[in-house]
């Protein structure tokens, strides 16, 4: 595929309509296989798998033994490796993938992982979960230093750093490379002889072990390996690199030991909800934040409605709870597309009903609540209460099962800048109205907590990343002030 190399859109550019644009968007996913025969074909699979996590973009590198080959692909894992042809040029016995949302860079070809580069000692290729909170700053040291970039994604200061380490074995200049970066990343690595995998100091991504027919693989969540019938071996624990050889699995601890802090969307959102995420069930979870809601937020209705899908497991959790009756209020199209080329104004009016129907038999007449995971700009609850009053509803009540989200994340999720959440720029009565709910709640941070089994936010040794509902962010953000002085600002009136 031939590509143009072209300078980023001016402020203000027309923009696709995005049917998706006021949800949390996904971050990527990563899987690796080391010493099947069918890699690059589990590879695909465990890609399909992991599809929720990027939908721009999909990658796979393999290595046959002498030559590694790519392919690289916008769109969908279906769209771009059903093809056999696809497959049977992807040769060799180790493969590793990525599928792409991205936070940092464009959406071109140059920008999709894996990424591969040619080092002294061979080949190496490189996928990332995740974003660096100081890969600007690398980047801009390792130009300045005489590097030449190809690509826009903070992913490619991992290379650079490996070429320039000093040390003989191709693992510790991996280890220095590590060493180096600030943030969240989940890693997965091909050289000609190993499979590496790493995971950041504070477990912040997710990255777990299986084994298939006696040969290991990673990946970003558990449901990789159940599609291709893997079994889970364990979790990459926090600040672990793992690998994987003819010789077995290698752990190493780059890192001084210190309290795993994932992040809290991969049991509000990211998940799917089959996956198990840090040994604990993420529809289970769900369920549990749903039910939490309920005891927090009682309300007198007669039907509890979720918001498709993502809403889904809460409103089954906080039906039971209640004991209301659950019914599918609104019945999603998954047939439509992410976005409209040039709408008509008629056509951004009812976008949200592209997607999402009204099943007026189920809520006409009655009170209902609707459940969802979380609120981010507002614009597409507003509509959805509008549809179900439309339709017929007594009463519009509406519950979130997280907390409010009051800051921006820098660690993967591609949230909007703070001025851009309703949360932070609005009270609660002020987001009832604008949404047009006669009620409006949230999840507790204590009660997401208690929901998970914790004893509760020990705000001196908080157990999971929740700096999107507190403030608190568990790493350095040295990009900061390079990349977004008015995030940078906005962070600082905050605090």
């Amino acid at each position: 595929m031939s590509e143009t190399y072209a300078s980023y859109p001016p402020v203000g550019a027309d923009h696709d309509f995005d049917l998706d644009g006021d949800t949390l968007r996904e971050e990527c996913g990563v899987f690796g296989i080391f010493g099947h025969p069918d890699a690059a074909a589990i590879t695909t699979l465990g890609l399909h798998a992991l599809q929720h996590r990027g939908q721009e973009a999909v990658g796979m590198v393999s290595f046959d033994g002498k030559r590694f080959h790519a392919e690289r692909k916008l769109g969908l894992v279906g769209d771009s490796f059903s093809d056999r042809a696809v497959i049977e040029r992807l040769e060799g016995a180790s493969a590793i993938g990525h599928v792409r949302y991205s936070t940092t860079g464009e959406t071109v070809i140059r920008n999709v992982q894996p990424l591969f580069a040619e080092l002294d000692g061979g080949g190496f290729a490189v996928a990332h979960n995740g974003n660096l909170t100081n890969g600007i700053t690398l980047r801009r040291q390792l130009i300045k230093d005489g590097a030449i970039c190809q690509s826009t994604t903070d992913t490619e200061v991992i290379l650079h750093l490996l070429a320039r380490s000093r040390k003989p074995r191709l693992i510790e200049r991996f280890l220095d490379a590590v060493r180096a970066l600030e943030g969240a990343y989940a890693l997965v690595a091909l050289s000609n002889k190993k499979l590496i995998g790493a995971r950041d100091p504070l477990g912040i991504r997710p990255l777990v072990l299986g084994e298939l027919d006696g040969k290991y693989i990673l990946a970003s969540e558990t449901c990789a390996l159940d599609m291709i019938g893997a079994r889970f071996v364990r979790d990459i624990e926090n600040g672990e690199v793992v690998v994987i050889s003819e010789d077995g699995v290698e752990s190493l601890r780059p890192f001084p030991p210190c309290p795993a802090r994932p992040c809290v969307f991969e049991y509000i959102y990211f998940a799917r909800p089959d996956s198990i995420v840090n040994g604990r069930s993420v529809y289970e979870a769900r369920k549990a934040f749903g039910a939490q809601l309920a005891i927090e937020n009682p309300v007198d209705i007669d039907v509890v409605v979720p918001v498709p899908d993502s809403g889904v497991p809460a409103a089954i959790g906080y039906a039971q709870k209640a004991g209301v009756p659950y019914e599918l209020g609104i019945i999603r199209n998954h047939y439509v597309g992410r976005t409209f080329i040039q709408p008509t104004q008629a056509i951004r009016e009812l976008g949200v009903r592209l997607k999402h129907s009204a099943n007026r038999a189920a809520i006409a007449g009655k009170r209902i609540v609707l459940i969802d995971d979380s609120l981010v700009r507002g614009t597409t609850s507003v509509k959805i209460v509008r549809m179900m009053r439309e339709a017929g509803a007594k009463e519009v009540h509406f519950r979130l099962a997280s907390p409010p989200i009051t800051h921006p994340d820098f660690y993967g999720i591609d949230t909007p800048e703070r001025d851009n959440l309703l949360a932070a720029t609005h009270d609660l009565e002020a987001m009832r109205a604008y949404i047009g709910a006669d009620s409006l709640a949230f999840l507790s941070v204590e009660g997401l907590y208690h929901a998970l089994g914790f004893p509760g936010r020990d705000p001196h040794a908080p157990q999971l990343t929740d700096h999107c509902f507190t403030g608190d962010y568990p790493t350095p953000l040295s990009d900061l002030e390079v990349a977004s002085p008015r995030k940078l600002s906005l962070l600082a009136e905050a605090d």
